[in-house]
């Protein structure tokens, strides 16, 4: 795990006032400036990061609880640090005959914006007078994939599903849903994420308070 640090923040590149919402970075030359004094601040395209990861990037589709797109391409980028840590997670998952599957990784605070006027409930979306760890690119949402089917495993609901079943203690499922939820867990717990209650496929990595939020499209990342 990289030590903790504290990001500076230029004025200039963020957006603070009480109605637009919390202080965040706006600006790509201002993301690439942090990224320049920190290499750990880059946000990694895990697509290319990460061999064997399958997406299924729910928001670049109307398949999700919006019936809308959010974003305009289906990508996943995460901070540095947390896509080594999932990178890591995903050898151990291959080391059992599973992959990762990514729904949602970092999300533009514009789109999680649009996620909270469409389901304006804190247990589920993140409200924008805080915004989201997704929008700090330290957050992702996944699934599993059976390496020798290429499969969806089963799992104790789909992506999004917001009923009882979804929660992470919630015990009236499958044996094989169980089963898969645990391993699931104990991979992404073992290098440094932590699960979101509420939400079996939702983790956090540690640290995660240390990056600012960021309202930069795909894009600007690349």
């Amino acid at each position: 795990m990289p030590a903790r640090f504290f990001v500076l923040l230029s004025f200039c590149a963020l957006a603070a006032t009480p109605q637009s919402g919390p202080a965040r970075v706006t600006e790509p030359a201002e993301y690439r400036r942090q990224v320049h004094q920190d290499p750990r601040q880059e946000l990694v395209d895990l697509a290319r990061f990460i061999p064997g990861l399958r997406l299924d990037i729910r928001y670049a589709t109307t398949h999700n609880l919006t019936g809308q797109r959010i974003y305009p391409e289906a990508a996943a980028f995460l901070r540095r640090p947390v896509a080594e840590d999932l990178r890591r997670a995903q050898q151990t998952l291959a080391q059992q005959g599973y992959a990762l599957k990514i729904y949602d990784a970092y999300r533009p605070y514009a789109a999680t914006v649009r996620l909270y006027e469409a389901l304006p409930d804190q247990t589920y979306a993140a409200p924008p007078t805080r915004g989201s760890k997704h929008n700090r690119g330290c957050s992702v949402d996944v699934g599993l994939v059976d390496l020798n089917t290429g499969q969806d495993v089963a799992l104790p609901t789909d992506f999004d599903a917001m009923t009882p079943a979804a929660h992470s203690d919630y015990q009236q499922l499958p044996a094989a849903a169980l089963q898969h939820r645990a391993i699931l867990h104990r991979a992404l717990q073992q290098h440094g994420f932590k699960n979101y209650a509420a939400e079996w496929w939702h983790f956090d990595h540690e640290g995660w308070e240390q990056y600012p939020l960021l309202d930069l499209p795909f894009s600007a990342l690349r």
